[in-house]
């Protein structure tokens, strides 16, 4: 059937057959796109666990810094994928294009799952590590322009915000299932057992639901606007030039990333990897319990996706995402303050007899003569609440390792096991962060897709998406965590607050944008 033939059938289809149409595409779409999600996303669930093994351990609060780093670096180089791939997807077609994505996406992800850690092989493995990061990162860049993009193109320009914000749940869902995998996987081993090989496993998962979106993918059909451009030779030879060398395109691109896309970006993280992030590290609970609860709230979520996405088509996108950057705006920093004060040691009741202390030993690895002596303390509280505390000394026969004249800072790990009302409020308040996300993500693929023609749409589209997420969305973790360590180490009051600063400060400046510059309309135009 040539690509004329495809276009003019899909225009003959009843409603009802193109529904049926649709719903075959974005479940091959979403399939894969949710799959590549979840290879890029394993590294930031398990960034507690590689930070011991890709990086030196004599600092955990910097090797915590280094893999939040290499984990941001997947985001930054995000742009270039989109500038690569979306050429390629302009030229040549978006369902090629991101069947190359997936494959690399997939490789990539099971062999981070294969590199030998820090203590075998040194300074190369975190180098690896940051290779396979920066190839996530193009794949992922190239991937989500083509599969809106495809989506998108098949959907009623009537209806585009509601098919396209399927696509929009694979991001959370791709997260979701990580964390169940993780959780799934965790208990199914010995702690020390997943601690020594378990983690990798979930990285060698990845291949064998890549082989299957591959199979399912190839068997796929052009966009029907695609084709017809194709068909009729009105395709792009140079998308890279009129999508960025055109004065008047470049202002849409410019629009799109500093109106809307890097305030999406900021919400979008500060919502699931930071509210994760906020809760293992700032709050020290018990990270089991944290994926438990982060997956909750992601399932209760993730349909108010579908739902952003089918009002924007009745009320408009841009009401719906200015919308919810504002309410995440002024919201923050209550919600953060409520969830860190939650877990407030100092207002709970020591239960009677609910401390134990005790302390063990073992042979220091590196020198046979000393030790390494942990201090275990737990303190069971009346409300159910269980701290553990371990201080790790490296113990001589002389007595602690002397430096400088001082014994050595012992290394310290906390964790607070929580009780389950606090649990399901912390919940909660994961999940109005959330409804903040879906308010600003649904709507947004159809949004892109809509400010760009189908001759350049792919390129024009990635690019300011992947730089307001890739850049301003990938950056927030490590900056928000360097702020909240700055924070406390210069004695600030509300020193956990601190990291807010970034995704508010930078959400606000899009919201100002975006409420002066963006049209109120959607515009179906550019499919012509």
């Amino acid at each position: 059937m040539s690509n004329q033939q495809v276009e003019t059938s899909f225009e003959d289809m009843t409603e009802k057959q193109k529904n049926k149409t649709i719903w075959g595409v974005i479940t091959a779409s979403s399939l894969g796109t949710l799959i590549e999600w979840y290879d890029f996303y394993l590294f930031g669930s398990l960034a507690v666990v590689l930070a011991t093994k890709f990086f030196p351990s004599d600092n955990p609060t910097a090797a915590f810094l280094s893999t939040l780093a290499t984990f941001a670096a997947g985001f930054v180089v995000r742009p270039f994928g989109a500038l690569f791939f979306g050429r390629l997807g302009d030229i040549i077609g978006r369902k090629y294009t991101f069947l190359v994505t997936l494959l690399i996406m997939g490789f990539s992800t099971f062999l981070i799952g294969c590199i030998p850690g820090y203590e075998t092989i040194g300074f190369l493995a975190p180098v690896l590590v940051l290779i396979l990061r920066l190839l996530q990162g193009l794949a992922l860049g190239g991937e989500y322009g083509g599969a809106a993009t495809y989506v998108a193109e098949y959907a009623q320009p009537h209806r585009r915000g509601y098919w396209t914000s399927w696509i929009q749940t694979t991001a959370t869902a791709g997260l979701f299932i990580s964390l169940i995998v993780i959780l799934l996987t965790k208990s199914s081993l010995s702690a020390e057992q997943f601690d020594t090989w378990g983690w990798r496993v979930p990285f060698w998962i990845s291949i064998l639901m890549v082989g299957v979106s591959y199979v399912i993918r190839k068997n796929m059909k052009e966009s029907p606007l695609f084709a017809k451009a194709k068909a009729e030779g009105k395709t792009s030879k140079n998308p890279l030039k009129e999508s960025f060398g055109n004065k008047y395109n470049f202002k849409f691109v410019l629009l799109a990333l500093f109106g809307a896309a890097m305030g999406q970006g900021v919400i979008w993280y500060t919502g699931q990897f930071y509210a994760m992030s906020f809760l293992q590290k700032v709050m020290n609970v018990e990270s089991t319990q944290v994926d438990y609860l982060m997956a909750t709230a992601l399932l209760m979520g993730t349909p108010f996706f579908v739902f952003f996405g089918w009002l924007s088509d009745k009320v408009g996108r841009k009401a719906i995402m200015m919308t919810g950057m504002l309410v995440a705006i002024l919201a923050y920093r209550p919600i953060y303050d409520t969830m860190f004060k939650s877990v407030n040691l100092e207002s709970k009741t020591v239960a009677s007899n609910g401390i134990t202390e005790k302390r063990s030993a073992k042979v220091h690895k590196d020198i046979a003569t000393d030790s390494l002596v942990t201090f275990h303390k737990e303190i069971l509280y009346t409300d159910g609440t269980l701290m553990k505390k371990d201080s790790i000394v490296h113990w001589s026969a002389a007595g602690p390792v002397m430096k400088d004249g001082k014994a050595e800072e012992p290394k310290l790990s906390k964790s607070i096991t929580i009780n389950d009302n606090t649990r399901w409020y912390l919940v909660f308040l994961v999940f109005i962060q959330v409804i903040f996300v879906t308010m600003v993500y649904g709507p947004i693929a159809a949004f892109l897709v809509e400010m760009f023609p189908v001759r350049i749409r792919y390129t024009s589209m990635s690019l300011p998406y992947h730089i307001g997420n890739g850049v301003f969305g990938g950056l927030l973790p490590a900056v928000a965590t360097y702020l909240v360590t700055t924070g406390k180490d210069a004695g600030h009051e509300a020193w956990y607050l601190e990291g807010l600063w970034y995704p508010i400060g930078v959400a606000t400046v899009c919201l100002v944008i975006g409420m002066f510059y963006l049209k109120n309309k959607n515009n179906n135009i550019h499919d012509k």
